[in-house]
């Protein structure tokens, strides 16, 4: 039987979805998961060893400056025309746009080949998956009000939390978040948050330095089963967090709560390319693996772990009435509502931090991106990374 070679990460819930596609397609589908960074280098180093590349937008350029990938039509995807306008257009949620990496501003495909916000009727990458991102706090070990009581980045480096402070290990992200906890907090000033520039990276570096070796971070993580371990064993109060990890934790009976930041979310969105190699039946076999991955099946399991996909109204028809209420409504959980593997992980009663997606969508601060300086942010960011370990290695060694 013929294999299609998708190239993911973990934001791919891929185990939850294989038998289904390959029942449905009459194709194998061999999932390759990497860690981001890994992953983008595998793109853009060795377009011939997959076939499908899934990942975000933020990590488009580099892929795409290296040819790695291939023009979608778009003629040949069925639902493009009831796809939502917010990773398709510039500006379409109004003041939720948000700085940085948004999608659509590297989705067209322009004549020229370089790519920008002006339609066409090829693109880049196909919009899938999304989300809307901060840090979570264990209400079970700090009896407090999330919702009321935490309004800002700023808490990241609140003393109450010293040492039990994780971010995640990703320069296009992790960087944002402590950006914006330094920013709020009222300890440096940015000019464009999603571009920073040598100077404001190097400040912000400056302040990790000082935040890991005072002790107030503990190490830093990259998988999201890690932050799942280090709240349930005590190791981690307050961390980044991405909404699988939140998920995970309700279902081990953990009291997580996803702050709603006055200042916004870091947003994602995620998305599907074509390797360049591709042609004839296994060009039509990445077709039909984008066309099932937007019919709504795979969208409604992904929304029992927090995320959006961009054909909503596919996803509603695979959702539970109380299931679609509570995780794009906003609306209280009318039962328990259960994770991708069925396990109950939302209580009745229970609303989603941040409200509905409408709400949520129309809150963000900044999307997950790749500067123009973003080779320089990575070399400060490894630094970050080695100083922690460092530390983490010593403790040990004491």
């Amino acid at each position: 039987m013929e294999t299609l070679r998708i190239l993911c990460t973990e934001i791919l819930p891929w185990r939850l979805l294989k038998d289904r596609a390959e029942a449905d397609l009459g194709f194998r589908l061999e999932f390759m998961e990497q860690d981001f960074v890994s992953a983008q280098r595998t793109a853009a180093m060795a377009p011939d060893s997959y076939d499908v590349y899934d990942q975000c937008f933020h990590n488009l350029d580099i892929v795409w400056h290296w040819r790695a990938i291939q023009p979608i039509d778009i003629a040949r995807i069925e639902t493009w025309d009831e796809m939502s306008d917010l990773p398709r257009s510039v500006g379409s949620n109004g003041s939720g746009h948000g700085l940085g990496d948004a999608p659509a501003t590297r989705l067209y495909v322009q004549p020229d080949a370089t790519l920008s916000a002006n339609p066409t009727g090829r693109i880049s990458m196909l919009p899938t998956v999304y989300n809307f991102d901060s840090f979570a706090i264990n209400q079970g070990v700090a009896p407090l009000d999330v919702d009321r009581e935490v309004v800002s980045w700023s808490e990241l480096l609140d003393p109450r939390w010293y040492g039990r402070v994780a971010l995640v290990d990703e320069p296009a992200i992790g960087a944002f978040d402590l950006t914006m906890a330094l920013v709020a907090a009222g300890r440096m000033e940015v000019t464009d948050l999603g571009n920073m520039t040598v100077a404001e990276i190097d400040e912000m570096y400056h302040h990790a330095v000082d935040l890991v070796n005072s002790g107030h971070f503990a190490p830093f993580w990259r998988r999201a089963s890690e932050p799942v371990e280090r709240f349930s064993n005590g190791e981690l109060s307050i961390s980044s967090i991405w909404s699988p990890s939140v998920v995970a934790m309700k279902a081990r009976g953990l009291k997580v709560r996803q702050a709603s930041p006055a200042e916004g979310y870091r947003a994602w969105h995620g998305g599907l390319c074509l390797a360049r190699h591709l042609q004839g039946r296994r060009l039509d076999m990445a077709y039909a693996w984008f066309n099932w991955f937007l019919d709504g099946w795979a969208g409604a399991c992904m929304a029992r772990q927090g995320y959006y996909m961009s054909v909503p109204d596919r996803v509603r028809s695979f959702l539970r009435p109380d299931e679609w209420d509570y995780w794009y409504e906003g609306k209280p959980a009318q039962s328990d509502l259960p994770d991708p593997d069925g396990h109950c992980a939302i209580r009745s009663g229970e609303m989603r931090s941040g409200g509905s997606y409408r709400a949520r969508s129309n809150h963000i601060a900044v999307w997950n991106s790749t500067m123009d300086e973003h080779n320089f942010l990575v070399r400060r960011w490894n630094e970050i990374i080695a100083l922690a370990e460092g530390r983490r290695s010593r403790r040990r060694v004491g």
